[in-house]
């Protein structure tokens, strides 16, 4: 990766748009989420665009009152933009079933091949979090969750890292994805 003043800028726009913001259930600041992906992402692209879209892919989805689409499209171009659409829950499609299997059906189907590697990256660092915050939770980790069931989010990911497979995401993102989901199973059966 190479740092370069409009990957400072984009950093920079993603820190003041999530400063309001935690981990769901943490003190933890949001922003080390964004850049957490990015860094993710960064180790099977060089691409500043899609680089850009890790930092700024949950902005649209939670907080489209501290920088807007068009915003984001004018400082930032429609590519962009565009890879930030492709990882975007659409909230209107129902309960978090229904708008989990809209994800992943634009996924597969309509989403770049950018915006598959923003996903996943994204799915594995939630991922790795949820690893970390079961190990010393247990299960109170799924009441952070609207479905607050193991079960849930053991499909969900799944479920991407199924869709990743399908679009041939680059495989250390597939590794890596895997790698978290056997280890959750894992988890889940010794409990």
């Amino acid at each position: 990766m190479i740092f370069t003043p409009r990957l400072e800028k984009a950093i920079t726009v993603a820190a003041r748009a999530h400063r309001e913001q935690t981990r769901k259930g943490s003190d933890i600041p949001y922003i080390i989420h964004p850049f957490s992906v990015m860094a993710i992402a960064g180790e099977v692209t060089s691409d500043e665009d899609t680089l850009i879209a890790c930092l700024f892919h949950d902005i649209i989805e939670d907080v489209p009152e501290e920088y807007s689409e068009a915003r984001m499209r004018q400082e930032f171009g429609d590519r962009v933009t565009d890879i930030v659409r492709g990882v975007t829950k659409d909230d209107t499609l129902g309960d978090w079933y229904a708008v989990s299997k809209g994800y992943l059906q634009h996924l597969e189907l309509k989403a770049s091949d950018e915006s598959v590697i923003v996903s996943a990256a994204d799915k594995t660092h939630n991922l790795m979090s949820v690893l970390a915050d079961y190990d010393k939770m247990g299960d109170e980790v799924w009441q952070k969750f609207s479905t607050k069931s193991a079960d849930d989010q053991l499909w969900w990911y799944q479920s991407v890292l199924e869709v990743i497979t399908k679009r041939q995401a680059p495989q250390l993102l597939i590794d890596k994805l895997s790698s978290l989901i056997t280890e959750l199973q894992t988890k889940l059966v010794i409990k």
